[in-house]
């Protein structure tokens, strides 16, 4: 089946009014269900990487696990799980197979900006929504723009209907997650250039998701087009995000602590790879003067180097979400920023560990681990694609110029 039939069978399968997912009952549980999953995903994640399947079949099973409902807040029915514990879900997931675990990231990101911007009537409709099942997609940064806050697509206020409705229209790309979802949020300007979140069915008349991406990492992502050819949103499916965005928020800061944690996670693939293959597959260097790969000095130092900076990298993640998860109710600029900054040093050791992990994964395994048969390459491929979300070089930057010099990071969902 072609990945646009597939997208249509998965939304069918789990539409509203069908099976309803499980509900998590703890933070516990949340962590065991990641656990299982990643067991059963991590199976064929190499195959589905090197033929290009499409996780349809493991997306639901990873939605109606109810995993993908456990930051709805508890005054809105659900477990309103810590950051802690939502990054640590991602990191599990994204170690079996990271295109898997990088799918649910606009999700939860989505899920935030109703939390923080959204009527109670609105959080009420979505969050329902999402504990029956429902995915959001994403609708991504348009690709001819100018950066990724140049947004074009326009919503066109329908004066004629008169009831509060938008027309969209606009292309984007960097879709992840659309061609699984029910729902998929789009940034749209209206036609007084206020910022707008409007969020549509998938199956609205005038949406139409193409699967053009062609990437060679997160190949299984289907991160590609939206197209919205005046596509009808009802005002209760619009977000006017103006004056929330002008606001101390965590939007960013949890937008990028899922990134890391994705990244925590490619690398901690990587590392364990590498151990195992030098475990079992690797011949000892002929100037080594030891029997196995595993007894070589060289090799127990390097991997000894790649868990300590592992191990680093998941305590900068913990304390980066829980830095968030500690945060007021209401939080001020500098609280914000702070936040930011904390967020940004987990990020910078996510991206440089991922890469420098998934490439000395070949140094330390031998020649034969760069056969097709392992598909080791996947690693690397995945951490260079992911980690080109937001320029590491301005994580440093942010980092140093806050401490430097007071100044705040930007404020936007890539900082």
């Amino acid at each position: 089946m072609s990945a646009q039939i597939e997208a249509t069978h998965v939304r069918q399968a789990a539409r509203l009014g069908g099976r309803r997912a499980h509900r998590i009952a703890s933070q516990a549980e949340a962590l065991q269900r990641a656990r299982e999953l990643a067991a059963e995903f991590a199976v064929e994640a190499a195959e589905r990487d090197r033929d290009r399947r499409l996780p349809v079949h493991e997306i639901e099973r990873f939605s109606q696990s109810g995993l993908w409902a456990i930051s709805v807040p508890r005054a809105y029915g659900g477990l309103g799980a810590s950051w802690v514990t939502i990054a640590e879900v991602f990191k599990i997931i994204s170690a079996a197979d990271p295109s898997i675990g990088q799918i649910p990231q606009n999700h939860f990101g989505n899920l935030n900006v109703i939390a923080t911007a959204g009527s109670d009537a609105q959080k009420r409709f979505f969050f329902d929504q999402v504990l029956d099942g429902a995915r959001f997609g994403n609708a991504g940064p348009e690709r001819n723009g100018k950066n990724v806050l140049d947004v074009r697509t326009r919503a066109e206020l329908d004066r004629t209907a008169g009831d509060g409705s938008y027309l969209l229209s606009g292309t984007r790309f960097y879709s992840t997650g659309a061609l699984y979802a029910h729902w998929i949020p789009s940034r749209a300007v209206a036609d007084d250039g206020s910022p707008l979140f409007v969020y549509n069915r998938a199956d609205a008349p005038g949406l139409r998701v193409v699967d053009d991406w062609s990437s060679f990492g997160q190949r299984t992502t289907a991160s590609g087009s939206v197209v919205f050819d005046r596509v009808r949103v009802p005002a209760s499916q619009v977000l006017h995000v103006k004056d929330i965005l002008q606001q101390p928020n965590d939007i960013g800061p949890v937008s990028q602590l899922i990134q890391a944690a994705i990244d925590v996670g490619i690398a901690h693939a990587a590392v364990g790879d590498a151990i195992e293959f030098v475990r079992t597959r690797s011949r000892a260097y002929a100037d080594s003067g030891v029997e196995r790969a595993g007894d070589d000095p060289y090799v127990i130092a390097a991997i000894g180097a790649l868990k300590v900076r592992l191990h680093a990298s998941d305590a900068l993640l913990e304390r980066a979400a829980r830095f968030i998860d500690d945060l007021p109710e209401t939080i001020s600029f500098e609280q914000m920023a702070q936040a930011s900054v904390v967020v940004a040093e987990a990020k910078v050791w996510s991206t440089e560990l991922a890469l420098h992990a998934a490439e000395k994964l070949f140094e330390l395994a031998g020649s034969q681990a760069t056969l097709a048969a392992h598909n080791l390459d996947r690693h690397w491929r995945n951490a260079r694609v992911h980690t080109l979300h937001d320029p590491v070089r301005w994580k440093y930057h942010a980092v140093g110029n806050h401490v430097l010099n007071g100044v705040a990071p930007p404020r936007h969902s890539w900082s």
